[in-house]
């Protein structure tokens, strides 16, 4: 790939996962549907922005509690872990531009009903049910309640390590997913069926491994590599659960399984960080 090649298909990625304006060209679908193993690479690049901010916000968050304290007693550790987490689950939600999310929203407002053209026909109103708007909120207060149960010295690796599983799991239900109809995610699963996918495994498991390791301790990055491939079997199951309501994988299925896999990864890294650095 030639460095000007290199250089569009990033650009042409990162307009199409993130809100980031780097000008993406016309065809910026396509040359992203093309190079979906190269997901879990914008996933690290988002999730060092995440984790830049949740270090950011925590040591300001910190420090104005420390001021109001002096004034008032304030619950400054619940707060100094609350604020931040839900700050920087917001932030992940607006750099991606809310497209992920809307894809809970419309999963949720297809769910319950009967029959599969009446799911897709829902999920693609403009409208948002009480259903919908449940599994969204529930899905992100899952990832918000992960992220403050992590202890801070690990909030940076985690919620880098969450955002390149959250990617890990949107190449794996592309690559074994079939098209529920024609669209942006049939384009993105017919063009994505290639070996090369492969290699965004690989990908994400030197970056699970690096990140825990830069703590110094080799044990841990090894548990950040198992906790990184639980977006495996949960795009899987985001696959099951799309057959199951759509009669395949839509777009707005691919998007929904990025935000699942990020709650479950953050959920787990939490437990498991508890009883691992205890």
């Amino acid at each position: 790939m030639s460095p000007v090649k290199t250089i569009k298909t990033f650009r042409d990625l990162l307009s199409f996962l993130t809100i980031i304006p780097v000008g993406g060209k016309e065809d910026f679908v396509f040359t992203t549907a093309e190079n979906v193993w190269l997901f879990p690479v914008i996933g690290g690049f988002i999730g060092l922005l995440a984790g830049a901010y949740f270090v950011a916000s925590s040591a300001i968050v910190e420090f104005l509690l420390g001021l109001i304290n002096k004034l008032i007693a304030l619950p400054t550790g619940f707060l100094a872990a609350l604020i931040p987490a839900a700050m920087t689950i917001a932030f992940l939600l607006v750099i991606t531009g809310l497209q992920h999310f809307d894809g809970l929203i419309d999963l949720g407002n297809a769910l319950g009903l009967r029959n599969v053209h009446d799911r897709k026909m829902k999920a693609h109103a403009w409208t948002v049910t009480y259903a919908g708007a449940f599994l969204a909120l529930a899905v992100e207060f899952l990832a918000f309640a992960g992220l403050f149960f992590i202890k801070p010295m690990f909030g940076f690796a985690a919620v880098l390590l969450a955002e390149v599983s959250a990617k890990l799991a949107m190449v794996t239900i592309v690559w074994v997913g079939k098209p529920s109809h024609k669209g942006l995610g049939s384009i993105f699963l017919a063009k994505a069926k290639k070996k090369l996918n492969a290699v965004a495994y690989v990908v994400s498991v030197l970056i699970g491994f690096a990140v825990f390791w830069l703590f110094g301790n080799a044990y841990l990055g090894l548990v950040g590599v198992g906790l990184l491939l639980i977006s495996v079997p949960v795009a899987f199951a985001m696959n099951r659960v799309s057959d199951s309501v759509f009669g395949g994988v839509s777009g707005d299925m691919i998007g929904a399984t990025n935000e699942v896999a990020r709650a479950v990864t953050l959920v787990l890294l939490a437990a498991a960080l508890w009883v691992v650095a205890a």
